[in-house]
């Protein structure tokens, strides 16, 4: 396709995106921290808000679903890198956690980077003042136990 002055035209920007997605699974989890209901419930209520969208929904259903069978074995690993019991962190700290500590070892498809720094944002943007740096130590740490050849790359 062109436009009017023979150019190529730009594709349309796709309004999906993952951040949105990531937004929504915090919520979510959030949510399952607080009031322990069933994942089909939240996530109903979830694709109810205007906000879904323009999430890719796909994503966001892979990571819910994830996170959640995931659960155990990701508070599992996650604290090794905890200076405090788990059910002692914030549950938006916690669910942050969670979701990019399950990135970091189930989607190699995400990297680690990215992981962490959607982490860090989601913790400067809902939690608490500092949380987002108590976040990027954590993933830090997870990063070099998990991804051991990415995370020893340098950064370019």
């Amino acid at each position: 396709m062109t436009s009017p002055d023979n150019t190529p035209a730009k594709p349309a920007k796709v309004s999906k995106n993952r951040r949105k997605s990531r937004e929504l699974v915090l919520k979510g989890i959030y949510q399952l921290f607080l009031n322990q209901k069933e994942l089909r419930l939240i996530i109903r209520e979830l694709a109810d808000e205007p906000e879904f969208d323009n999430a890719d929904e796909e994503y966001f259903r892979q990571l819910i679903e994830g996170v959640y069978a995931q659960l155990p074995e990701l508070d599992r690993r996650l604290v090794t890198y905890l200076d405090r019991p788990i059910n002692e962190l914030s549950p938006i700290e916690h669910a942050v956690l969670c979701i990019s500590a399950y990135e970091l070892i189930f989607d190699a498809s995400i990297p680690y980077r990215v992981a962490i720094n959607e982490g860090v944002e989601l913790a400067k943007s809902y939690g608490g003042t500092d949380g987002h740096k108590y976040v990027n130590g954590v993933l830090d740490k997870l990063a070099a136990e998990v991804r051991p050849n990415e995370a020893r790359r340098p950064a370019r």
